[in-house]
């Protein structure tokens, strides 16, 4: 069970919690995987997604690049969740850290995964904090990054059926730095809405 440090309103009816916890245990509709654009699973949270929710989800991401070729940053894949508590599984590509355009790739990425949940029908999403392990993205800016993003998202989809937006954080310091980056922006993360 993730520990919800902060939670935000944002614009619509959909809020925003800041949590520390296991992201493949969250028994939300949807839990999106930092994923490689080849949709291997291999190290991270996608391994940690595969190790707890089983290999069909590698099958059904074999496939579904198989059939729709790399994942883009911009149009995450989605498969379903084998043996984890969620419904769906949303692969979003984030930016390997020196490649360049980092900033607007990770916030197409979130904004993406966002507008498949809606596209899904679902009503709620957790996500990591992408990019930020083997992909070398600097936590700090990938928190303000983010939640700018999820911002932006909801001023511009207003109408969106997305409730509940949770960034679960694996470790204290991810956390922190997600917490830090919402307590900067505390009094406009408020009028979001």
């Amino acid at each position: 069970m993730s520990e919800i440090l902060n939670v935000f309103q944002l614009a619509g009816e959909c809020t925003l919690q800041i949590a520390q916890g296991d992201i493949t245990q969250e028994s939300l509709d949807a839990i999106v995987n930092a994923a490689n654009a080849q949709l291997r699973h291999g190290g991270g949270v996608a391994a940690a997604i595969v190790r707890r929710g089983g290999m069909a989800i590698q099958a059904e991401s074999d496939t579904w690049v198989q059939e729709h070729g790399p994942v883009s940053h911009a149009e995450p894949a989605y498969t379903g969740a084998g043996r984890l508590r969620c419904r769906y599984v949303i692969h979003a590509v984030g930016p390997v850290w020196g490649d360049g355009d980092e900033d607007a790739k990770l916030t197409a990425a979130v904004a993406g995964s966002l507008q498949l949940a809606d596209q899904l029908g679902l009503t709620s999403i957790a996500f990591p904090a992408i990019s930020t392990g083997i992909f070398g993205f600097p936590k700090e800016r990938a928190a303000k990054v983010m939640l700018l993003a999820v911002r932006r998202y909801f001023k511009q989809h207003s109408d969106s059926k997305l409730r509940l937006v949770r960034l679960t954080l694996f470790d204290q310091e991810t956390a922190q730095a997600f917490l830090k980056a919402g307590d900067m922006g505390t009094s406009e993360l408020v009028l979001w809405g």
